[in-house]
Formats: C-alpha cells, sequence, structure tokens
C-alpha cells in the first residue's frame, strides 16, 4: 500500500489505499518513516497519493487500538523534517486528521483545487502530535491554526493557498508534472549546495 518509485535522485512515495481514502495503519505509517529515513540521498522527495483522498488519516479500527497516539507520527513528521534534499507534498485530494503531519513537514506544499484540509482532534477526543500545531502556527498563524485544531473548520485548496498551508494550486492532470517542475534546480545542484541552503531558510 505503499510504494516508492526512485528515479535517479527523485524519490516518489505514494499512499495507494483508494478503497479505504488513503488511510493509514501502523504498518504503513512505520514503512513511510523507513523510507523517509533512507531517503537521505535523494535530492527531491515527492509524496502523493492516489484517487481522490491523499489520506483520511488513521485507519479508524486502528485508531480505536492506540494508533491515534502512536508516537510513529512524529518519528515520520521528524524523517522527512530531516531530509537534506526538497521535499515536496503533491496533494491528489483531502488531507485529514493525522496524515497532515506529514504534509505539514514537507518543504513545499501543492494541492489539487477539489482538496479539503482538517484535522478533527477536538471532536474526536485526541491531542495532536506534538509538532503538529507548531508546524501550523509557523505557516498560518495561531487564530487560523486553531480554526482547524479547535474549531474544526475543513479548509479549501484556494483557503489553503491564501492563508500559506498550501503554495500552488494545480490541475490533476499536472500534479507530478509540477511538482517535478519545482524541483528541476535542486536536482542539478550539488547535495551540500542543497542542504546549505535549506539550512539558511529553515
Amino acid at each position: 500500500m505503499i510504494h516508492c518509485d526512485k528515479d535517479g535522485d527523485t524519490w516518489t512515495v505514494t499512499i495507494d489505499r483508494p478503497d479505504k481514502a488513503g488511510a493509514l495503519t501502523r504498518e504503513m505509517l512505520t514503512e513511510l518513516a523507513d523510507i523517509a529515513g533512507a531517503a537521505q540521498v535523494a535530492k527531491l522527495f515527492i509524496l502523493t497519493g492516489t484517487a481522490s483522498v491523499f489520506s483520511a488519516g488513521a485507519d479508524l479500527d486502528a485508531a480505536r487500538a492506540g494508533l491515534a497516539t502512536d508516537p510513529v507520527w512524529e518519528r515520520l513528521s521528524q524523517a522527512i523534517t530531516d531530509l537534506p534534499g526538497l521535499s515536496i507534498a503533491a496533494l491528489n485530494g483531502t488531507v485529514a486528521g493525522g496524515a497532515l503531519g506529514m504534509v505539514l513537514a514537507c518543504d513545499l506544499r501543492i494541492a489539487v483545487a477539489k482538496a479539503k484540509f482538517f484535522y478533527p482532534v477536538m471532536k474526536l477526543g485526541f491531542l495532536p502530535q506534538s509538532s503538529d500545531p507548531k508546524r501550523l502556527v509557523a505557516l498560518i498563524g495561531p487564530a487560523r491554526a486553531k480554526l482547524i485544531l479547535m474549531a474544526g473548520q475543513k479548509i479549501t485548496a484556494e483557503q489553503a493557498r491564501d492563508w500559506g498551508l498550501v503554495d500552488q494550486v494545480v490541475e490533476v492532470d499536472t500534479l507530478q508534472e509540477t511538482a517535478r517542475a519545482l524541483g528541476a534546480d535542486v536536482l542539478s545542484a550539488t547535495p551540500a549546495h542543497i542542504a546549505a541552503i535549506k539550512g539558511m531558510t529553515a
């Protein structure tokens, strides 16, 4: 359900569980974290999904069994944050719940127009992973972060772009092309140069 396509210095990682709206199990999250940890050699890391939803967050059965508060979420987000190359979330659809954490950890986020963003931790009675609110506030500010985390608002792709949560809204058929185009300069640079500039913009 997790696919990793390595094309030279570009790694494209796909959540492929369309029958369950990309819902994540602990095994899937562990595999994602392992891949991100191994992607230190990648200059460009693209995270995407299939069908009309990027990820609905935790698989419901797994969440009830403890996945909602499992440290594997934080391990995944940190592994993405630690990547020395450029990481791009190429969002083919809606992002919900804990799945937003890995998206926030990416350097850039592009999304299709139909995508929505929500994180219903208040309604579900869980706390978000510790780094997620900090990253969310850094991108969109404390009041808008509260709209998502406390007021349970579903944010459209256009709102997300206007707020700074998403960098570009693109057509479905140009999603991967746009992600690769954004990484073109990175792919032509040396790893040391990439890491240096990324460190200056952290």
